[in-house]
């Protein structure tokens, strides 16, 4: 059972924080003890979590976790992400993607939602369908604008950086973690035990995972890695409005970059110095947002993102 299991999270890619997937494959076990899973547990994503929902109003109508304060409809993304409600989402505080499609859908058609804005706090997770939501954000009818009140990294990053209404981060904010991974394992002994574990991740991740393997056997598995970026940075680059020799370059690496480092490289908009709180009260004075750049869809289309995996 326990090797079904593994082998059902270690199937897929992965664009998340280092640690964060020893956690999901620790708590898919029921290992709730284990160090990923204690280390995360004070990490604070659950005391800002609460804080944030207390800030966002009341519940947007027709939607499962939308909320509505003043004219802005807020879309959370929280924990890890998912493309579908299951079990980690429903009981450990993670969001999916088809619902936060459908609680999208309904800020855009409501007539009391001014503006829309994504509220972060996520460390990423699986790739399948990050980049049709991102192109989703992006397409928008109401320009979307996303803060970060605690982590927006890897495929929430991904996701982020494509709205057309721009990123603003509290001042201790963290973003990046531009990479994507696959966590296997390999036999070197004949009995169930003699698995060794090791994680890989693409080529310009290297702050990623710094212990990184180098042997040629799994040059096949970093091209899948490696395509799969690829579609990654190409929309990072066309939300932020940079190249993407500049996200390569500039963006962290595949490590992470805080508040005024982040503002500087580029990676967002603006230092929201009353936090969330702040950036619902500015977009509840103005106007409809208007796009920061243009709002057109990722021109990558989902065939060659398909292509990539």
């Amino acid at each position: 059972m326990r090797h079904h299991v593994l082998a059902a999270i270690r199937s897929q890619p992965w664009a998340i924080m280092p640690g964060y997937l020893e956690a999901i494959e620790a708590i898919a076990l029921r290992v709730l003890d284990d160090p990923a899973v204690l280390a995360l547990s004070g990490d604070g994503h659950a005391g800002r979590q609460i804080s944030a929902v207390a800030q966002m109003g009341a519940r947007a109508a027709s939607t499962r976790t939308a909320m509505l304060r003043d004219g802005v409809g807020m879309l959370p993304l929280m924990g890890p992400v998912f493309p579908r409600a299951n079990i980690m989402t429903e009981f450990s505080g993670a969001s999916s993607l088809d619902v936060a499609a459908a609680d999208l859908r309904a800020l855009q058609a409501s007539p009391d939602v001014k503006n829309i804005l994504m509220v972060i706090d996520s460390p990423g997770g699986a790739v399948a369908q990050v980049n049709d939501f991102a192109r989703m954000v992006a397409a928008s009818p109401k320009p979307v604008s996303v803060h970060v009140t605690g982590l927006c990294c890897s495929a929430a990053y991904w996701i982020g950086s494509s709205a057309a209404g721009g990123m603003s981060l509290d001042p201790t904010g963290v973003v990046g973690s531009i990479g994507v991974m696959i966590s296997t394992s390999y036999q070197v002994e004949p009995d169930a035990n003699g698995r060794r574990d090791l994680d890989l991740t693409s080529s310009n991740a290297p702050n990623k995972r710094p212990d990184l393997s180098t042997e040629e056997g799994q040059a096949q598995i970093r091209q899948m890695l490696d395509a799969i970026e690829d579609v990654f940075i190409a929309n990072v680059a066309q939300g932020r409005g940079v190249t993407e020799a500049v996200v390569r370059r500039e963006f962290g690496a595949g490590g992470t970059l805080t508040g005024k480092a982040a503002k500087a490289a580029g990676m967002v908009d603006r230092i929201e110095p009353d936090g969330l709180d702040g950036a619902i009260r500015r977009l509840a004075k103005s106007g409809p947002a208007t796009p920061r750049r243009t709002a057109a869809a990722n021109t990558l289309t989902l065939a060659q993102a398909r292509a990539g995996l």
